[in-house]
């Protein structure tokens, strides 16, 4: 059995995010969570200073980690590189569309200029997080199959586009038909590498 602390602040974390995805971070107040994750607030203050406090622990603690392993599974840094791609756009579009509390809270998160100082409190340093694809992006601009662009460029290329998809999904959902399929996704991801081989 798991202890009542870590249960409750399980509780906490998952109500906070589902706050964050159907209310929006800024309606989001350490009261409300108190009396959702029927806690005392002080309980919650033992955990987390203030809401940026909780958010950058949701970000970092929780969704990164999380969303770092579902990228990651099956993928090999050896791969061919269309291979490659294909395989990261369909685990994070696949973890992201069944997760979008996850998404919610990736999306605060990195627009938050919060996130330099959480990362700089515990020592996160730029490429921390996915080494696997660096590598694999390395080797492929030494080996010539791809631009040599900056880490930063890269990393926009081929996250971004995703995450502009998965928030168009989600639009989608609520409306007669479903605009981003599994089709368009691998027609889209197709686009991406094109423009990124030499």
């Amino acid at each position: 059995m798991r202890p009542k602390n870590t249960a409750k602040e399980d509780a906490i974390r998952s109500i906070a995010m589902q706050m964050i995805q159907e209310e929006g971070l800024e309606n989001l107040s350490m009261q409300r969570l108190a009396k959702a994750a029927n806690v005392s607030p002080r309980t919650i203050y033992i955990k987390y200073e203030n809401k940026e406090d909780l958010l950058i622990k949701l970000y970092v603690d929780e969704a990164l980690g999380k969303y770092e392993a579902a990228v990651l599974e099956g993928f090999s840094e050896g791969m061919a590189f269309a291979e490659g791609v294909h395989k990261l756009w369909s685990n994070g579009f696949r973890f992201l569309t069944r997760h979008r509390e996850y998404f919610a809270i990736m999306q605060y998160g990195k627009s938050s200029p919060l996130l330099n100082k959480a990362y700089q409190e515990r020592g996160i340093i730029q490429g921390s997080y996915f080494q696997p694809i660096h590598r694999f992006l390395d080797r492929h601009a030494k080996a010539g199959t791809i631009h040599r662009f900056p880490d930063e460029v890269r990393r926009a290329l081929l996250f971004s586009p995703v995450m502009e998809l998965v928030s168009e999904y989600f639009d989608y959902q609520d409306r007669p038909k479903q605009l981003i399929t599994e089709k368009l996704l691998k027609q889209a991801c197709d686009t991406v590498i094109k423009g990124m081989l030499k």
